[in-house]
C-alpha cells in the first residue's frame, strides 16, 4: 500500500500537466497492445504458410501455391499467388516481381499503422513533462517573491520538487515507448524480410525449372 500512495501522491502533486500525460500513457499502451497483438498474429501465420510452402517453393509447384492461398488466406501466401497468377499472362521475372512487390507494400501499410504515433506521443510525452516544469517553476518564484525570507528556501525547494514530477512523469512515460516503438518496427521489417525472401526463392525455382537457371529475361 506504501507503494501504491506514493504513485498517488507523487502525481497528484505533478500538477495539471500530469494528466495530458497520463492520458498520452494510456493511449500509448492501448496502440502497443493492439499492435503488438496484430503483428504477432501476421507472424505466426506467415510462419506457418512458409513452412507448409516450403516444398512447393523448392519445386516451383505453382499450382499448390494456389489452393494453399485459396484455404489460407495469409498474407505471405496470397503474395505468392499474385506472383504465379501473374504467369498466366506474362513469363517475365519482372512482371511476377511487382505482382508480388504490390502485395507487400499493401500488408506493410497495415503493419505499420498506427506505429509511428508511439514516437510522437513519445516525443509529446516528454515536451509536455518539460513544460509543466517551466511554468511550475514559474508558479514557485512568483510565490517566493512575496514571501518571508525565513520560509522561501524551504518553499523554494518544496516548489522545484513539485515541478520536477512532471518531467520525471513525462520521461518515465517516453522512454517505454520508444523502446516499443523500436521493438514493432523491427517485428514489421522481419514480417517484411519473411515475405520477399519467400518471393525471391519461388522466382529463382520457377526461373530455375522453365529456363534452367537463366531467368535474366524470364521467370
Amino acid at each position: 500500500m506504501d507503494f501504491v500512495n506514493s504513485i498517488v501522491r507523487f502525481l497528484q502533486e505533478g500538477g495539471y500537466f500530469i494528466f495530458p500525460i497520463a492520458f498520452i500513457l494510456i493511449l500509448g499502451i492501448a496502440i502497443t497492445i493492439e499492435r503488438w497483438w496484430f503483428l504477432r498474429s501476421v507472424y505466426a501465420s506467415n510462419q506457418r504458410a512458409y513452412r507448409q510452402l516450403q516444398p512447393a517453393i523448392a519445386a516451383a509447384d505453382t499450382k499448390a501455391i494456389v489452393q494453399h492461398a485459396d484455404k489460407d488466406q495469409t498474407p505471405l501466401s496470397l503474395m505468392l499467388a499474385s506472383g504465379v497468377n501473374r504467369l498466366a499472362s506474362s513469363h517475365r521475372r519482372e512482371d511476377m516481381e511487382y505482382a508480388m512487390e504490390e502485395v507487400v507494400l499493401e500488408y506493410s501499410l497495415r503493419l505499420q499503422k498506427r506505429t509511428p504515433f508511439l514516437a510522437t506521443l513519445a516525443n509529446v510525452a516528454t515536451l509536455l513533462g518539460l513544460l509543466g516544469t517551466i511554468v511550475g517553476l514559474i508558479a514557485a518564484f512568483s510565490a517566493v517573491a512575496n514571501a518571508d525570507p525565513s520560509e522561501k528556501a524551504s518553499l523554494l525547494s518544496s516548489s522545484i520538487s513539485v515541478a520536477m514530477n512532471t518531467t520525471a512523469f513525462g520521461l518515465m512515460t517516453a522512454i517505454p515507448l520508444v523502446f516499443v516503438h523500436a521493438l514493432l518496427q523491427s517485428k514489421t521489417a522481419s514480417i517484411v524480410d519473411t515475405m520477399e525472401m519467400a518471393g525471391i526463392k519461388l522466382m529463382n525455382s520457377i526461373g530455375q525449372r522453365f529456363t534452367g537457371g537463366r531467368d535474366d529475361q524470364k521467370a
